[in-house]
């Protein structure tokens, strides 16, 4: 039986404090061996680089990113996103931008060049700071903190799909 293609994409700016998130965790992750199936990435703010690893065709992807949902900062998340909202995202506001990311404008280009999702899941976290607009190097400590507990997470979720445990939304 073949294993499922599983791109683990981090994301975030290291330059604005929290954000740097997605980007840690990848850091971590990337550390470990990992199956052939499986691609750990960090892309920091590079949605056209994104983009066009999207197009593989995964059968899935799990992003890691700060998440702002107004909770407690440090709070983890797994969310499986609805793919349909890329539907409503027009064109114009679906241009990637150069210094900055937003993945469902990436997921929306990426179906406008003919590609597919076949699951789509999302760790992140929710920040404490992005910075001053000046920008800020770091995490924030509960963010930091969080850091393990999501590589773990990740981890976990990678498992579950190789297992074939992982049919149903989580």
């Amino acid at each position: 039986m073949t294993q499922p293609s599983i791109l683990v994409a981090g994301i975030g700016n290291i330059f604005l404090g929290d954000d740097a998130f997605g980007c840690e965790v990848v850091k971590r992750l990337s550390e470990r061996p990992w199956p052939d199936n499986v691609r750990v990435v960090d892309f920091g703010i590079r949605g056209f680089d994104l983009a066009y690893a999207l197009l593989d065709g995964y059968d899935v992807t799990i992003f890691v990113d700060a998440t702002p949902r107004g909770e407690e900062p440090g709070t983890l998340y797994t969310i499986e996103p609805e793919v349909d909202e890329i539907e409503s995202i027009d064109g114009q506001s679906a241009m990637v931008e150069t210094h900055g990311m937003n993945p469902m404008k990436v997921l929306s280009m990426v179906k406008s060049m003919g590609g597919q999702f076949k699951k789509i899941l999302l760790v992140g976290c929710e920040p404490a700071t992005f910075g001053p607009e000046e920008g800020q190097m770091g995490l924030s400590e509960p963010v930091e903190s969080a850091v393990d507990q999501a590589v773990a997470v990740v981890e976990s979720l990678v498992q579950k799909v190789c297992d074939g445990a992982l049919s149903q939304p989580v």
